[in-house]
């Protein structure tokens, strides 16, 4: 991907638009404005200030013509937002990582509905870290440890880390009681997870999802379990307890689907990445971060651990 000729601003990247093919429009302004026909004014402005470029930091005009596949880059106007009442705690900084202890209802980067209120926007204007990308992703209803790349040179070796599955990931997760099921086990399957389909589901085939479950304390109807994903598909976790029976509380998707209001932060998915581990790509240290939050649901009169 090429990089973006307009530097992160207000903790934002720009957006980039590839020009489509077989254009019926003259000019570049001229197809601005009628693909984004509610914000014609501001996209005027933009051109006329000389805030919309492309690939190379050209300036956009009013006159500049239609290449087709040419990338134009701008920067949009972001909704306005309620803030999520949570805040990020930070776990660990130095020159090359940044690793913070995430909150529910927290998106990690902008998705849908959530823009501003994300924890790479959030991080990069509080700390002044533009370059600052997460490595990998937790859901928006899932806590805890969530790890950065403070510079761009950097990126690629995390990354890899990911890529490769050379990260050891550890969850908490609280659900109901399972005395009919022995533990620990390891749960395999093939889960798909269709674009535009809230629900990831189970379906035949080559397994691509393998999670390792021990049960660590019970307190009466409810278990305290540890989840190892060896993979990474979406909603992994979510989608294995609730097909052994036991799904998460608080998760609003598994078994049923139901709604929650935007700003209902009452009853927070019972889930928590509880801690990463992994050989440092760039030092060669083994590395360990560890979360310090605990999940609501678990009271701190249950039994310790087994």
């Amino acid at each position: 991907m090429p990089e973006a000729p307009l530097p992160v601003r207000d903790g934002l990247n720009p957006t980039r638009l590839r020009l489509p093919e077989n254009p019926s429009w003259e000019t570049i302004a001229e197809f601005l404005l009628t693909r984004f026909p509610n914000d014609a004014a501001r996209i005027a402005e933009k051109i006329e200030s000389g805030e919309v470029v492309v690939q190379d930091g050209t300036a956009v005009t009013f006159s500049t013509p239609y290449v087709p596949r040419e990338f134009v880059y701008l920067y949009r106007d972001p909704p306005a937002e309620p803030r999520v009442p949570f805040e990020i705690d930070v776990l660990h900084r130095d020159e090359n990582l940044l690793v913070v202890d995430k909150p529910h209802f927290l998106a990690t980067t902008p998705r849908g509905s959530w823009v501003t209120e994300t924890a790479v926007v959030r991080l990069r204007k509080d700390l002044g870290l533009p370059e600052l990308s997460p490595v990998h992703r937790l859901d928006r209803l899932t806590a805890g440890v969530l790890v950065f790349t403070v510079r761009r040179e950097a990126r690629r070796a995390y990354q890899m880390l990911f890529d490769r599955r050379l990260v050891e990931k550890e969850y908490e997760a609280i659900a109901p009681a399972a005395p009919r099921l022995d533990f620990p086990r390891e749960v395999r399957s093939r889960i798909v997870k269709e674009r535009g389909v809230l629900q990831a589901r189970e379906v035949d085939g080559p397994v691509n999802a393998v999670t390792s479950i021990e049960l660590v304390d019970t307190a009466d109807d409810r278990a305290r379990y540890r989840l190892r994903p060896e993979t990474g598909r979406t909603h992994q976790l979510r989608v294995h307890m609730n097909s052994l029976g036991i799904p998460i509380l608080g998760d609003n998707l598994y078994p049923e689907v139901y709604e929650l209001e935007p700003q209902d932060y009452s009853n927070p998915l019972q889930l928590l990445a509880r801690s990463l581990s992994f050989h440092d790509p760039i030092t060669g240290r083994p590395t360990r971060f560890v979360s310090r939050r605990n999940l609501a649901a678990w009271s701190n009169s249950t039994p310790g651990p087994r």
